[in-house]
């Protein structure tokens, strides 16, 4: 890892260092301001709470609007930059989109080096580039407490947006592994090993650029990206859209080196404990998981720049699968949809 003056993590807030308002909270908050917010071109807004809004341009473009921006999650600039932008651009890929355009959304300390900032700005600007957009611009604060991330705009077929949903008979498909929010816990608390930690930021700053275009390839039913409330948390979107049940096979899932161990040292940030508070209502353990903090605890892991969740048809999800594994995406079989109640069902 490049060798900064000043660990970036320890410069985030002891809230945690990528800590979102809770699920239940947001809600409250953001839903109610829907009505006042309507157009006869706005395909999907704050009443469909999906991965961004989508505006129609014409009959063969939609216009796809998202932001995202947190404090340092590791501690090398680079890095941290890098994996802001993946995670801001995943939003776009989620709604099946390609990028366009991004800008910069930057808060930095007025006594810390500006080589940091630099840094920073350089791992998000070839994360812009790698995905086929354009960096235009952005803006810049004073804070006591870095935080970086982008406002990105994408393009998407008006008929070939890829919401948050799924159909009974369907297969699930994870494009990344999960675990980052426990490793990246273990590293602000000095107790992680640097291989696992190098592992993680690969992994979060990776673009789910392949998954999306592969899934509008195949057509899939419905996709969202995991990240900060977790995988049982953004399947139970999924879920709830259609009014499915998503089977999840924890012993299908995969993970990013370490995480078992810290799991079992009980080493998870603190939006585990929300998510789990939140979403347990709509998930159905077995026996065997109730009373385990291991297990659940790395179930409702939040995640940064985490993979897509692909809600696949039966019939080429096979095929989809394998190109996704060609095309060196670490892609998974996780689970199968059922007709339900709007559930999530772990096995």
């Amino acid at each position: 890892m490049t060798n900064t003056a000043v660990k970036l993590t320890s410069l985030a807030s002891a809230a945690g260092c990528a800590a979102k308002l809770g699920p239940g909270d947001l809600s409250k908050v953001a839903f109610p301001l829907a009505q006042a917010f309507s157009h006869p071109d706005l395909l999907i807004g704050l009443t469909e709470p999906d991965d961004a809004g989508v505006m129609r341009l014409n009959s063969e473009q939609a216009l796809i609007l998202t932001t995202d921006f947190f404090p340092p999650v590791v501690d090398d600039p680079y890095w941290y930059g890098a994996i802001a932008a993946a995670n801001a651009i995943s939003d776009i890929y989620a709604m099946g989109g390609s990028v366009l355009m991004a800008l910069n959304l930057v808060a930095f300390p007025p006594d810390q080096p500006q080589e940091i900032l630099t840094e920073i700005l350089r791992g998000g600007a070839e994360k812009v580039l790698e995905s086929g957009g354009v960096l235009v611009g952005g803006h810049t604060i004073m804070d006591d407490e870095p935080k970086y991330g982008l406002a990105v705009t994408g393009l998407v077929h008006p008929d070939k947006i890829i919401p948050k949903g799924s159909q009974a008979g369907d297969v699930l498909i994870l494009t990344k592994p999960l675990g980052v929010g426990i490793v990246n816990t273990a590293l602000k608390n000095g107790l992680a090993d640097e291989a696992h930690v190098q592992a993680a930021m690969e992994n979060m700053a990776t673009l789910n650029r392949t998954g999306a275009e592969l899934a509008q390839k195949y057509g899939v039913h419905g996709m969202t990206d995991i990240t900060g409330y977790s995988l049982l948390g953004h399947a139970y979107e999924m879920a709830r859209f259609r009014k499915t049940d998503m089977h999840i096979h924890f012993d299908a899932l995969h993970w990013v080196p370490g995480v078992q161990d810290y799991a079992r040292r009980e080493i998870f940030p603190g939006g585990m404990g929300r998510n789990r508070a939140y979403y347990r209502q709509f998930v159905i353990l077995p026996d065997s998981m109730k009373n385990d903090k291991v297990i659940q605890g790395m179930l409702y892991d939040p995640q940064t720049s985490g993979g897509l969740l692909i809600s696949a048809a039966a019939e080429t999800a096979d095929a989809l699968l394998d190109e996704l594994l060609a095309n060196d995406v670490n892609a998974r079989r996780v689970g199968e949809v059922t007709a339900g109640e709007g559930r999530v069902v772990v096995h």
